[in-house]
């Protein structure tokens, strides 16, 4: 069979066993699309139907979870664990609890936190989590009933050396904590089974600002690899949480102009760019991001724009960091018309396979987030070793640490991705995280 139709009839099977999941049969057409050529070089996947193998989860763990709000009331909602992979370590991977959440996009996300932790060289497999819960709509009670109902059915399929969650959106370090504290109960153990603790106990330094300083710091490595840097240039961002907001202030302290942040009710634009203090004085602002960003408005000046996302703003650089699918194809054109030359994703997928097209097709380097937001993940993995060994490491070293891991991703997104002069960076992560995958699991054998 020809490399060409075996692909085809691939991803025939994955959209009729998935066809209500879009969001999962994006990310796998993605990548599918980019590592033909490795199959056609190599016979043995093939053969062992490596595809096949990767795009079906180890497992899915469906359940209920019942908890008292503060009326006495009995409310029901549903959780998720979906263990994508575990051929390269212990599943990891965040837990996500909104409204939005559902089956088909925690597939897509542990199927990209898969080849995301690959990516990191780092022991770890590739998991996500969640429920169809939003603690923004609750007391910090009720979140701790919800997050204590949560995590005694959780803990029955995480351990150490197992499964080991994180935060992800709406579950920060209020919503860590009050999970581990279950589990310790649960289990009768004080062990790393989660990240994102608290540094009282056991939490590591940069966890918190991981992601959106770990994707600045790859942006840095884009630049320096056409010989520029980031001082002075125009960088737009979406959203308002943490992985945007560190980023932010990440990217103002190197000396870049950040000309907007927005929420799901409009945009600050700031043609002249925010501060660093401005930026961070909101980071741990409780009020809603609209609030908060018009306080950034006070201090910095600019224009408040209702029901509109950054995209149509002028600028060097945009970072899409607030949600999956955030960016679309007519976004991509408005940034190509108005001088963007360089995309690099904080969130996970937030550019649409349109958008994708209308980048490459005008030569506009594209880091996806499975590269460029995986400095979450890798310092999970320093605090998880941190636990292990009972020994916490400094704040400089972590980041260092930090740099490090996003410099070796951004090397291999270049080894595997240099096509004459341009950087696929989209080819060369999945190319270089496939490989890793593909050899783990024909080495370990079917099973």
């Amino acid at each position: 069979m020809g490399t060409e139709q075996y692909i085809e009839e691939f991803l025939a099977w994955v959209r009729k066993r998935n066809e209500h999941q879009p969001e999962y049969l994006q990310a796998v057409s993605e990548i599918v699309a980019d590592i033909a050529g490795e199959v056609d070089d190599n016979p043995n996947f093939e053969r062992d139907n490596v595809l096949y193998y990767l795009a079906e989860p180890d497992r899915a763990i469906t359940f209920r979870v019942s908890w008292l709000d503060d009326n006495g009331n009995v409310r029901v909602n549903r959780g998720w664990r979906v263990q994508h992979s575990g051929l390269l370590g212990p599943y990891k991977g965040g837990l996500r609890f909104h409204t939005s959440v559902n089956l088909s996009v925690l597939k897509f996300l542990a199927f990209e936190q898969t080849f995301k932790n690959a990516l990191t060289g780092l022991s770890i497999g590739g998991a996500k989590g969640g429920a169809d819960f939003d603690p923004r709509n609750a007391s910090s009670r009720e979140v701790m009933r919800f997050c204590q109902a949560f995590m005694n059915e959780l803990y029955r399929h995480i351990g150490p050396n197992t499964d080991v969650p994180a935060g992800d959106i709406n579950v920060g370090k209020r919503e860590i904590g009050y999970l581990f504290g279950q589990y310790r109960r649960l289990v009768n153990q004080f062990n790393g089974t989660l990240t994102g603790k608290p540094l009282e106990f056991g939490g590591s330094h940069v966890r918190v600002e991981s992601t959106g300083y770990g994707l600045v710091y790859f942006l840095a490595h884009m630049l320096g690899d056409t010989g520029e840097d980031i001082l002075g240039k125009r960088v737009a961002v979406s959203g308002a949480g943490n992985v945007a907001l560190h980023a932010a202030a990440k990217a103002a302290s190197m000396g870049a102009r950040v000309v907007s942040l927005s929420c799901s009710k409009g945009t600050l634009s700031v043609p002249d760019g925010m501060s660093e203090k401005a930026i961070r004085s909101i980071v741990d602002d409780p009020r809603s991001s609209k609030e908060r960003l018009l306080d950034i408005r006070k201090i910095t000046g600019g224009e408040w724009i209702d029901d509109c996302t950054p995209w149509h703003l002028p600028c060097d650089i945009a970072l899409p960091c607030a949600t999956q699918n955030e960016l679309g194809e007519q976004d991509a054109r408005d940034l190509v018309s108005n001088g963007c030359r360089l995309v690099a994703e904080g969130a996970n997928m937030p550019c649409t396979e349109g958008a994708i097209r209308t980048f490459e097709k005008h030569q506009i380097r594209h880091a996806p987030g499975k590269a460029s937001n995986a400095g979450g993940v890798a310092v999970s993995v320093l605090e998880m070793a941190q636990n292990a060994s009972f020994k916490a490491e400094s704040y400089s070293d972590l980041d260092d640490e930090l740099k490090a891991i996003m410099k070796r991703i951004h090397q291999q997104c270049v080894d595997f991705g240099r096509e004459g002069e341009h950087v696929n960076y989209r080819r060369g992560a999945n190319i270089a995280a496939f490989r890793r995958l593909s050899r783990a699991m024909i080495g370990q054998g079917i099973g």
